[in-house]
């Protein structure tokens, strides 16, 4: 069995990012308004109806702008922590609201979705692995998707969970030098590199360097600073060290290409389509 993924959108101006296989699909976080979730998905040819749970990493607003409207309008139930929903002060419908537990595998169908806990300013912040079920995988181990956004430092959860990726969805948030020079005050610099912010260009490619195992076949640069970083800058850096890993800088303007993920290391994309220029406006 293999899984598609795709990124909706991915900066400061809203997160959200599509993992599913034939037939059903999660989102995880919704940060952008549910007319444009609506509108990526229908030019990637993805049906909304395969959705069948969003999965919020916290409470910052560019993580949950778009859910409450998302999950009423289309009736999917919202997987978040306790903590989060309140923190978020979101109004979703009790029905529609599902809790989740750091490191419990949450089953929909035959996608599984594991929440584990990391470090981020945040009240409770988790990020997750989907997967196919084991036992029902081609090959015979399941195919894993992480996403890593959001994390102040790569810690032990967020390094034996990348480990075992076949595809990743990894911050690369900001270049050290550019965020010391720029016009960000103090206190938000250190905010960002002070370890519950964000991964910077060189501790994201120290992960994917001493961490990515050998069957990675895509990486999605995600996340990146507007003013602190360059897609092209970090498409460089990270092809140097690819191989025969593919990498994707992802947009805050746009949706991505929907990628082909089966546990073949050279797995075959979806037919080309017009893929999304991306610009300097990144967050």
């Amino acid at each position: 069995m293999s899984l598609y993924i795709a990124s909706l959108n991915s900066g400061s101006n809203g997160n959200c990012y599509y993992i599913g296989n034939d037939t059903e699909a999660v989102l995880i976080d919704a940060g952008i308004a549910c007319r444009e979730v609506e509108r990526r998905m229908r030019r990637l040819n993805l049906k909304i109806d395969k959705v069948k749970g969003i999965f919020i990493s916290h409470e910052h607003d560019d993580h949950i702008r778009g859910v409450e409207v998302l999950s009423k309008r289309y009736q999917i139930p919202v997987y978040i922590t306790a903590n989060t929903l309140q923190h978020g002060r979101l109004s979703l419908e009790a029905a529609l609201t599902r809790s989740f537990a750091a490191n419990e595998p949450i089953a929909l169908g035959e996608l599984s979705i594991l929440p584990f806990p990391k470090t981020h300013d945040a009240i409770d912040p988790h990020s997750f692995v989907v997967s196919t079920h084991a036992a029902q995988a081609q090959p015979a181990f399941p195919i894993r998707i992480g996403i890593f956004t959001d994390i102040g430092h790569t810690c032990e959860n967020v390094i034996r969970q990348f480990q075992q990726c076949h595809a990743a969805f990894l911050e690369a948030n900001y270049d050290e030098q550019m965020l010391e020079k720029g016009r960000y005050p103090w206190p938000l610099k250190n905010r960002i590199r002070g370890g519950q912010g964000h991964l910077s260009n060189r501790q994201a490619l120290d992960l994917f360097i001493q961490h990515r195992p050998a069957f990675m076949s895509h990486i999605l640069l995600a996340h990146l600073s507007r003013d602190n970083n360059r897609p092209e800058l970090v498409q460089e850096l990270f092809e140097k060290e690819a191989e025969d890993t593919h990498v994707v800088v992802a947009s805050r303007d746009g949706e991505s290409e929907v990628y082909h993920i089966d546990g073949k290391k050279l797995s075959t994309l979806q037919p080309p389509r017009q893929r999304v220029t991306v610009q300097m406006k990144l967050f």
